[in-house]
């Protein structure tokens, strides 16, 4: 029986090993809720490019799913190198969970050099903070 459990757990290992090694996108997020200590799901999240000349196109759009989650932000097919923006929109999040927040959203700005990227914020109604996940 130990055998059996053995070889269950390591073909699903292997299953997850080989996804993350096929990576479609480049880039994830989430958004985790340190007032509730819970993942903060239907957070609309938009992802801006920086051209040379400094001005800001949106390229995607995603919303969070339940796990506060946002998993498919730049195709792995084309060149990901350059600076980008994402912005949460947290006063609508924060309106459903009937707070007010100082922020009515919040953008983080990061570089990419082509390499697989997460970002994730941690929120509260009146802080947020954000780091190079992975």
């Amino acid at each position: 029986m130990k055998k059996l459990f053995f070889s269950v757990i390591c073909a699903v290992f292997a299953c997850f090993a080989a996804r993350a090694q096929n990576t479609e996108y480049r880039l994830s997020t989430h958004i985790l809720d340190i007032g509730t200590g819970m993942p903060a799901p239907n957070v609309a999240v938009k992802l801006f490019r920086q051209s040379a000349g400094g001005e800001w196109t949106e390229i995607a759009d995603g919303i969070t799913d339940s796990n506060g989650r946002i998993a498919d932000f730049l195709p792995s097919d084309q060149n990901n190198s350059g600076i980008f923006k994402l912005r949460f929109a947290t006063s609508d999040y924060f309106a459903r969970q009937k707070q007010n927040s100082v922020y009515p959203y919040i953008e983080v700005v990061f570089k990419i050099e082509n390499n697989d990227y997460h970002i994730p914020i941690t929120v509260s109604a009146n802080g947020y903070s954000t780091y190079l996940g992975n």
